[in-house]
């Protein structure tokens, strides 16, 4: 809005009504008439006379009358929708600084009268809690050696081929087989029946195929049943191929390649897995104590959130799920039912955002260096497989992702001085996994 608007508005009357839904939530009701409005009529009737052409009059010429009556509607309501939109952005913003969406419930213009209303969300009062009194777990994991035998042991199986073998099936077999149904009396049940099945026999799920077929070779043919919660089904297994895995060997060729020509030695190699395996489990460590200090800074503060709000933040779910299906939900999709399944977490992530707020306005100290930047771009450069320059120029031609970027170091700063006011319980990889299972049969 210019100034010549602003002080046009400022002389007229504006009455608004405001009713208070929440301590956050209001509804705020614009009323006007005729009078008030005819000003802003007769302007406008002024302005797009010179540009209407009826027949019977020259260009510009066309009576005023004959204009109201052919365009009056069309042209009172564009003002009215300028008029409200000066009210709001001048008296409403002014005065209650919406945050979120802001929602128009109403619209009437009847009997000469206007009555607008709108749904809006105001910024709620957060007072800090005591942050020393605040409980936050921490998983802290060290790499161990045995560790780091079964990642190498991993990568040595990845690289390795399976072949076909004569010799009987085993505990580190792969079969390919033919599997059936039968029915009570070992009778092939019509249509069920799954061809070409891949069967790992080192994998748990396959302990049972394991019992029934251990020392068969292909070309056999094993009825057996598998129990389950209870019930027994029965099937009928061609072996059509028993394969045993070949090994890669660890040698200067395979220490090369896993790890990008970074180590020569096996020594060098360990050193990298086990490098490469702590990194994982700090930044894990560090996305796990966010997520609970979150949760924990949501727990210790009561306040209410603007509906508005909360709405925005979950429509921006649905947005990023269109975005992950190509910017189009599947056929049938209940958005409805969607939003209604992530409510919760969307309250979560706003009661979060205005704490983070107040957080930021306790720790003022916190800067962002160019070196802070270069950090996260490093970051996420090799996140996406990048050189830090290649991103740096990305984010130079796009200022709204340069902004992301400052508040993501921001948000990390903040989390790491609520590091140092917290009360945080170290768990061991395992403890951790145990807390959070327990949590998951809580909820």
């Amino acid at each position: 809005i210019n100034s010549k608007q602003r002080n046009k508005l400022s002389g007229a009357h504006v009455e608004i009504k405001v009713n208070d839904l929440t301590s956050v939530d209001k509804e705020i009701t614009i009323l006007a008439n005729r009078e008030d409005l005819q000003p802003k009529f007769d302007q406008a009737y002024k302005g797009i006379r010179p540009k209407v052409s009826l027949p019977g009059f020259r260009p510009g010429k066309a009576p005023i009358g004959l204009i109201k009556k052919r365009f009056g509607q069309e042209i009172e309501i564009e003002e009215i929708n300028k008029y409200i939109q000066e009210v709001f952005e001048t008296k409403v913003v002014e005065a209650h600084d919406p945050v979120g969406e802001t929602q128009m419930i109403d619209f009437q213009w009847e009997n000469d009268k206007l009555e607008v209303t709108f749904k809006i969300g105001t910024k709620p009062t957060v007072e800090l809690a005591d942050l020393s009194k605040i409980k936050v777990t921490s998983m802290v994991h060290d790499v161990s050696d045995a560790e780091v035998d079964e990642e190498i042991a991993r990568a040595i199986e990845r690289e390795g081929n399976w072949e076909d073998v004569d010799s009987a099936i085993g505990s580190e077999s792969k079969i390919t087989a033919d599997v059936s149904s039968l029915d009570e009396e070992g009778n092939l049940v019509d249509g069920d029946a799954d061809t070409d099945q891949n069967i790992d026999m080192r994998q748990d799920s396959a302990a049972g195929f394991l019992k029934a077929l251990k020392g068969k070779k292909a070309g056999d043919v094993v009825d057996m049943t598998l129990e389950e919660d209870g019930e027994t089904d029965r099937f009928r297994v061609e072996v059509k191929k028993v394969q045993a895995l070949h090994k890669a060997e660890m040698n200067e060729e395979f220490i090369a390649k896993q790890t990008n020509n970074e180590a020569k030695t096996e020594d060098e190699y360990r050193s990298f897995i086990k490098s490469k395996m702590q990194e994982y489990y700090d930044q894990s460590s560090d996305d796990f104590f966010k997520n609970d200090a979150v949760q924990a800074m949501v727990d210790a503060h009561e306040f209410d959130v603007p509906e508005a709000f909360v709405a925005q933040v979950n429509e921006s779910y649905v947005d990023r799920l269109k975005q992950q299906y190509g910017n189009q939900l599947p056929d049938g999709f209940d958005t409805d039912s969607y939003k209604e399944e992530m409510s919760g977490q969307a309250k979560t992530e706003a009661k979060w955002y205005f704490i983070n707020m107040q957080l930021q306005e306790k720790y003022d100290d916190i800067e962002i260096t160019a070196e802070d930047i270069d950090a996260q771009l490093g970051m996420e450069a090799a996140r996406y497989g990048l050189t830090a320059e290649q991103l740096k120029g990305y984010y130079a031609q796009n200022p709204n992702m340069l902004e992301s970027l400052r508040n993501t170091i921001r948000d990390n700063k903040v989390f790491e001085k609520l590091k140092e006011e917290v009360q945080i319980e170290e768990l061991s990889k395992d403890d951790y996994k145990a807390y959070q299972e327990k949590k998951q049969e809580q909820k």
